[in-house]
């Protein structure tokens, strides 16, 4: 018998078998997918992502969150707030002011701070009245200052760090807004230079730095702009504000924020530049803007990465971010009253560390304290949260903030809205 008279069955055999096999998997699949898509939602919130077909807001809360519960989100936390003592604001009548702070070290055992003060014969009185004399904003005409505490409670005023240079040197008309940074033994703070009364011509404001061998000083300015403004057309080509320096993946990362569009509807963004010195060539990442939103800058290492506390402005305010890479910023938490121009405590903020334990406390700033416009001032507040790998504090990870009607009444109907209303009021009756 010819052997191809076995082959051509056993071929046939062999057909059969993967056509059946093939049918029983679709069926296996077709009823797994049955399963997924009749199945409902658990009782009991799952740790991990359920197996089953989920809406884009439950996908969202397991691939967007490190925890499906803010509870259990380590980048989530609420902030509270506690008076300082120690400084002295002349009875809120608008001719001192405390504001900007940096970032706090640990020091000889004490706390250091510095910060934007402003010691002037008057309130601001905006930029056509502002003189030598008058500041035209809360931060005009100001110099730089330091502090000090063994407690984060109370702070003993040490005395201005950074004065205003000789015209027209970098920052002759203010210096603001600084931030520190420690680099091989070194100490570097860089800050705001105006060279014109702010609100004059957008603001335009390069970064400067002076720096020392001590945080004590005497600091040496290096009369040399570090990051300037961007080239015409550029979203940062009149402001390069709130300087904040982390060391990360062995380089210096300074993030800055700008303002940009049009006067008195400004966007506020935050870029990054990057050096492998303190004294530059600092170079702006490609990507920028790398944060959408937010108005001072606020970040810290966390794990391997970096996070960033996003307040007010923007469509992404009242956020947490974070970054693996520093750049590349998506949204970790969503919170409620965070603090204004926050300035942590940050142990590691320099060591280049591949596990940043994050932060528990710090200060922030709050503006025009007294809510009179005509005295204009500012004050250091502390705040404290839980954004930490080594703290567990429940109180901190409450979702809600509760507060007392009279807080949501304040934030009632203006003149003109309540005339808006009684008016469609009217037109309705006559209908």
């Amino acid at each position: 018998m010819n052997s191809n008279q076995y082959i051509f069955p056993k071929f046939l055999v062999v057909l059969v078998l993967i056509f059946l096999f093939s049918c029983e998997s679709k069926k296996n699949k077709d009823v797994e997918e049955t399963n997924k898509s009749s199945q409902v939602f658990p009782q009991k919130l799952p740790k991990e992502k359920p197996e089953m077909e989920l809406s884009s807001a439950i996908n969202r809360l397991y691939n967007d969150y490190s925890a499906p519960k803010p509870q259990e989100n380590e980048l989530f936390s609420q902030f509270k707030y506690t008076e300082l003592k120690g400084f002295d604001y002349n009875n809120y009548d608008g001719t001192i002011t405390r504001r900007d702070p940096s970032k706090i070290i640990f020091h000889n055992g004490k706390y250091y701070v510095w910060y934007t003060y402003r010691n002037t014969p008057t309130p601001p009185q905006g930029a056509e009245k502002s003189t030598d004399k008058i500041p035209s904003s809360d931060w005009d005409l100001a110099e730089i200052w330091y502090a000090t505490s063994v407690d984060g409670f109370t702070w003993e005023e040490q005395g201005v760090a950074i004065k205003r240079p000789e015209k027209p040197l970098v920052g002759w008309r203010s210096v603001t807004t600084t931030d520190i940074l420690i680099w091989k033994g070194k100490y570097y703070l860089y800050y705001q230079g105006f060279m014109e009364a702010s609100g004059k011509r957008g603001d335009d404001c390069p970064v400067a730095v002076s720096y020392s061998d001590s945080p004590d000083g005497p600091w040496t300015p290096y009369n040399k702009i570090v990051i300037p403004n961007g080239p015409e057309g550029s979203w940062d080509q009149y402001s390069i504000h709130d300087p904040y320096p982390l060391v990360h993946n062995g380089k210096i990362y300074l993030y800055y924020k700008s303002d940009f569009g049009e006067k008195g509807d400004w966007v506020r963004m935050q870029g990054l530049a990057t050096a492998d010195n303190p004294l530059g060539p600092f170079t702006k990442h490609p990507l920028n803007p790398v944060i959408s939103s937010g108005h001072e800058t606020s970040l810290f290492p966390f794990k391997t990465g970096i996070a960033a506390l996003v307040y007010k402005d923007g469509n992404e305010h009242n956020t947490i971010q974070y970054a693996e890479d520093g750049v590349n910023f998506e949204i970790a938490a969503i919170s409620e009253l965070m603090p204004y121009a926050a300035a942590a405590y940050i142990p590691d903020a320099f060591t280049n560390t591949k596990d940043g334990r994050g932060i528990t406390w710090g200060l922030a700033h709050f503006i025009n304290v007294t809510g009179n416009w005509s005295k204009f001032s500012s004050k250091l507040v502390r705040f404290d949260c839980d954004l930490s790998q080594d703290l567990n504090d429940p109180e901190m990870k409450e979702p809600r903030v509760k507060h007392k009607p009279d807080v949501y009444f304040r934030q009632g109907l203006s003149k003109k809205q309540k005339e808006r209303i009684i008016k469609d009021n009217s037109k309705n009756t006559e209908l």
